[in-house]
Order: C-alpha cells, then sequence, then structure tokens
C-alpha cells in the first residue's frame, strides 16, 4: 500500500550534516540538499556561500508521516543544530547557515513552533532560539557533488570532524528512529 508522502525543508548550518542524519532515519524516503530563502533564481554554490544571495543551505526530507511525524523530524534537528545562534554553526558563520524552518502547511508551521515553544521552556539549549519560521518557497537542488556528501566523502576533514559526531550524536539520541 502506497503512503502519502510529505516534504519538510531545514536549515541548520551545512546541509551535509543535516543529509547525513535524516538519510538514517526511519520513515525517511528521500533527503536531498539545497537551497531556499534566497533572491536569485537558480543559485550556485559559490553564490550561497558568498552570503549576497540570502538563500540558506537546506535539506528537503520526503517523508512517510505514517511512520514518522514532521514533529518528530523537528525534534532530531534540535538536537543536531545550535537554534540558539544567529547565522552560524560552528566555525561555519553567515546568512546561508542559519537556522530555518520553511514550512509546506499551516499545520507545519504551527508544530515548528510549538516544538519550539516547548523546548524553549524546558530550557534545552540555555537560550532564546533564533530559527525562523518561515513559508517554504523554491527550492534549489544543489550540485551533484553536494548530495550524498558525507556517505561519499567520509575522510574528507569536514566530514571527519564536523558532520560524522552530529551523525553519531543523533545515533546516541535516536536509537529507535534508525532504519534498520
Amino acid at each position: 500500500m502506497e503512503h502519502d508522502k510529505e516534504i519538510a525543508t531545514l536549515a541548520g548550518g551545512c546541509f551535509w550534516c543535516l543529509e547525513a542524519v535524516y538519510d538514517g532515519m526511519k520513515g525517511v524516503l528521500s533527503v536531498e540538499s539545497g537551497y531556499m530563502g534566497g533572491k536569485n533564481p537558480d543559485p550556485t554554490y559559490e553564490q550561497v556561500c558568498s552570503g549576497r544571495s540570502g538563500h540558506a543551505e537546506v535539506v528537503q526530507v520526503t517523508f512517510d508521516p505514517a511512520v514518522v511525524s514532521f514533529r518528530e523530524l523537528l525534534e532530531v534537528f534540535f538536537v543536531i543544530h545550535d537554534p540558539t545562534t544567529l547565522n552560524r554553526q560552528g566555525n561555519d558563520a553567515g546568512t546561508q547557515y542559519r537556522s530555518a524552518v520553511f514550512f509546506h502547511s499551516e499545520a507545519q508551521k504551527i508544530a515548528a513552533q510549538q516544538v519550539i515553544a516547548a523546548l524553549e521552556e524546558a530550557g534545552v539549549w540555555g537560550a532564546k532560539f533564533v530559527t525562523e519560521i518561515t513559508p517554504a518557497t523554491t527550492f534549489w537542488m544543489a550540485e551533484a557533488y553536494h548530495q550524498e556528501y558525507f556517505a561519499n566523502n567520509p575522510g574528507q576533514p569536514y566530514c571527519q570532524f564536523v558532520v560524522a559526531p552530529k551523525v553519531q550524536k543523533f545515533r546516541k539520541h535516536f536509537l529507535g528512529k534508525l532504519k534498520p
């Protein structure tokens, strides 16, 4: 039986990190790295990295809501990146690395607001969230070499020192959500 599919678009720093984590999550059908939220059409990686295009590095996650909920995707999202640092994740700085939820429905917008409110109230990060909650716009697929970057380049230094620890953190905190 074919299930309905939903899309989540999330920005939380470098898209390589998010893609590597969501690739391993039960109920996730596909993850694509790309750009959203900027001015010019069909931006290149160089244009996005310049900070002048206004785009964020995002992952577009296609998922089966019968297996994993949008809320569960957000719970993982808010563990694997720091939603309290404006336009920065670790050493990656600039608006392209901002924390954002690009919602595709009113239900996603409300879920994002509720999850953020609950995590802030619980003091999970010890600071106020700066995550944007904004309507999804055109998703621009990143260049082919960015797709499955961690899987294809595990020995690359950025992957070893930045991506791999985030994948390990996900696996440690969300053991029950791992794909078999």
